[in-house]
């Protein structure tokens, strides 16, 4: 590894550990201001979903213009700009008192921090060669999930209940709810400063210099890659309605709260980043395809979560999330890869940006969805999730693979869309 990638990696890792802090108390922290604001009970899931998914509706929306702006400007510019984005988005959401300005600062910050996603992923892609690009896409999946690793139990042990200090000013309230937020923003600032000295442009001057008049748009490229865009939306779907609700799932059903939720998304993290680079791409590479390791991970993740919506066993509940972690492992770099070889170089920012849309729209749909169904039963939205991804699964594997062998050709060029 490269002295460029080691510094965007360890970069990736420490803001994620900063997402990782507010995964276990955000869900919290929304339950106690909708209940103040006179939510009922039923509704907090809903709220809970909404505000998970509504960050990802904006980098839904942001994406593919920063993936694409990232193929004519450069890679560094948008990855700082996301960082700093998600920086304030955290102080905002920190200091908020009111569930609007929860609202608002999630609309803020999945808006710009949706600006580094792609731009870091089209990074590793600059970095690296077709033959290694799996690698390359499981290493950054792996600092990403270091940081979730190490996030949770920080979130946890920083969102002591028994501290009791509050001060307020305006709309704005600071008590002991708010220094997870304010850590991950400590943090993202750190990053920021980091990036901005030490890591080098990745985009050739030619390339950012000269846009080439024959590159494909935004539509051309989704209707390329479409099969995998579908796998994509349904992973992010299933990964993002667990992150989502298991939170209040361990709530309803254990009486479990942040400390223990933080545990449960620290072996989520351990595990996708174990086996992301030492296994999924080590020992598979030259045993299975992408694509049939991409079956095994949906049917893995599917298997596991709807055995997750049927237990009454925490620990039982540890064994199904880090089974679950392991089938997204096999999915999310091999995806990632082959959607920036079927693209080609000049195109890499801009396909990654429309694979962002499809992640961010099943970010969106997943937590949202699960909310409702939460509403009504709090095992029932693993139970139709796994059914979902296990079906995923066995129609890719029976399919022999033909509708997706079409990312694995030469990189996509105008006159192929047309």
């Amino acid at each position: 590894m490269n002295k460029r990638l080691f510094v965007l990696l360890f970069c990736l890792f420490v803001v994620n550990i900063g997402f990782g802090i507010t995964l276990p108390v955000l869900p919290f922290y929304a339950e106690r201001l909708a209940l103040s604001e006179g939510a009922s009970q039923n509704s907090v899931g809903l709220h809970v979903g909404l505000l998970t998914g509504i960050y990802s509706l904006m980098q839904l929306l942001f994406a593919p213009v920063w993936g694409r702006w990232s193929d004519n400007i450069g890679r560094k510019p948008l990855l700082l700009l996301g960082i700093a984005g998600y920086a304030v988005a955290n102080l905002l959401f920190g200091a908020a008192s009111d569930l609007w300005l929860l609202y608002a600062a999630r609309i803020v910050g999945g808006a710009l921090s949706s600006a580094a996603l792609p731009a870091a992923a089209a990074y590793v892609s600059d970095e690296t060669t077709a033959e290694n690009r799996n690698r390359g896409m499981a290493w950054l999946g792996t600092a990403a999930s270091l940081g979730v690793v190490v996030g949770p139990a920080l979130g946890g042990t920083l969102a002591r209940r028994e501290w009791h200090f509050s001060a307020s000013w305006g709309h704005f309230v600071v008590d002991s709810f708010s220094v997870p937020f304010f850590a991950a923003a400590v943090l993202a600032f750190l990053v920021l400063f980091v990036a901005a000295k030490w890591l080098p442009e990745s985009l050739g001057i030619k390339v950012i210099s000269i846009v080439e008049p024959e590159r494909p748009g935004w539509r051309e490229l989704a209707n390329r890659l479409r099969p995998l865009l579908i796998l994509a939306f349904i992973g992010q779907f299933g990964l993002a309605l667990f992150e989502a609700i298991i939170a209040l799932f361990a709530g309803a059903r254990f009486d479990y709260g942040p400390a223990e939720v933080g545990a449960v998304f620290i072996v989520c993290g351990l595990v996708m980043a174990i086996f992301q680079s030492l296994l999924i791409i080590g020992y598979f590479t030259e045993r299975i395809s992408e694509i049939f390791r991409i079956a095994i991970g949906f049917v893995l993740m599917g298997i596991s979560l709807a055995s997750l919506g049927m237990t009454k066993n925490f620990s039982t509940v540890i064994g199904l999330v880090g089974a679950l972690a392991l089938g997204m492992a096999m999915i999310a770099p091999n995806l990632s890869a082959l959607i920036s070889k079927r693209a080609g170089s000049a195109n890499t920012g801009a396909a990654l940006g429309v694979q962002s849309v499809a992640n961010s729209l099943g970010q969106f749909v997943g937590p949202v969805l699960g909310g409702v169904l939460f509403g009504w039963n709090a095992g029932m939205p693993f139970l139709l999730t796994g059914a979902l991804l296990v079906l995923a699964g066995m129609v890719v594997w029976t399919s022999g693979s033909a509708p997706f062998s079409a990312a694995l050709e030469r990189p996509i060029r105008k006159q192929d869309a047309g």
